[in-house]
């Protein structure tokens, strides 16, 4: 059986309650940070919702660099400003 190259090495498996996208873990942190702002719930749900907004900042942070990552490459491996000609 062959071994996968590094570069192409598989990733790990998602987490169970890993967001289906960039968008819905920022549009769920949001909705995190609305209910953590009213400051309106118990201290045990606070600190589940803090956990889960932190699990959702990593993901959103690492789909970021991924996307950096996947830019660089694009570019030759220098990262242009977005108003360069």
């Amino acid at each position: 059986m062959p071994t996968p190259s590094p570069s192409r090495a598989p990733r790990a498996a998602p987490s169970p309650n890993a967001p289906a996208s960039y968008e819905a873990a920022l549009e769920e942190l949001e909705q995190l940070v609305a209910q953590l702002d009213a400051g309106q719930l118990p201290l045990d749900q606070l600190l589940t919702r803090y956990q889960r907004g932190a699990e959702l900042l990593a993901f959103c942070r690492s789909r970021l660099d991924d996307v950096e990552n996947q830019i660089k490459v694009l570019e030759g491996g220098t990262l242009k400003p977005w108003d360069a000609p």
